[in-house]
């Protein structure tokens, strides 16, 4: 286990979780705002997991956890810091199964990542990007204290996202 909140435990991701993977990166929203990534089978996302996911575990020391009820242990979301081509310091993101949106889990996570990042990690500087028509995520982004920055276009991307930062 990476952190802990109240009702909340973050962890890093194993192949195990290809059927979560599979389910969250394939969620109507995660599509529109973020991106397709396709993934469309079990292995897909288990070839996903262990590159980028797990991947930056051993590259960069952190990575994108996932997120599971204390109470049950089930997995609702996936929140962590990404070192990201194109950008000058890693950026915190997240995601969360419809059925677990706008209950507070999004804020919950990403407030006590952003403190790992910052004391644990020594992170000085900890951005998040979004996509500009992405309302809820700019609210949750906003709640957490980091303030827009700029519009960026990331390398291969063909639209521009707004970059916040820590102030």
């Amino acid at each position: 286990m990476i952190l802990e909140t109240e009702r909340l435990r973050l962890r890093e991701a194993n192949l195990d979780d290809a059927a979560f993977a599979l389910a969250i990166y394939n969620s109507p929203g995660f599509i529109e705002f973020v991106g397709d990534r396709g993934l469309r089978t079990i292995e897909d996302a288990e070839a996903y997991i262990e590159k980028n996911v797990m991947g930056s575990y051993r590259d960069n020391g952190f990575g994108l956890y996932i997120v599971e009820l204390k109470d049950s242990g089930e997995a609702v979301g996936m929140c962590g810091l990404v070192d990201r081509p194109g950008l000058d310091a890693p950026d915190i993101g997240f995601t969360f199964l419809p059925d677990h949106m706008r209950m507070g889990y999004g804020f919950e996570s990403a407030a006590a990542v952003l403190k790992f990042g910052r004391e644990t990690l020594g992170m000085e500087r900890i951005l998040a990007i979004v996509n500009p028509e992405n309302a809820k995520s700019i609210g949750l982004i906003e709640k957490l204290g980091l303030v827009f920055d700029r519009m960026i276009q990331l390398p291969g991307d063909e639209k521009r996202i707004n970059q916040y930062t820590t102030p």
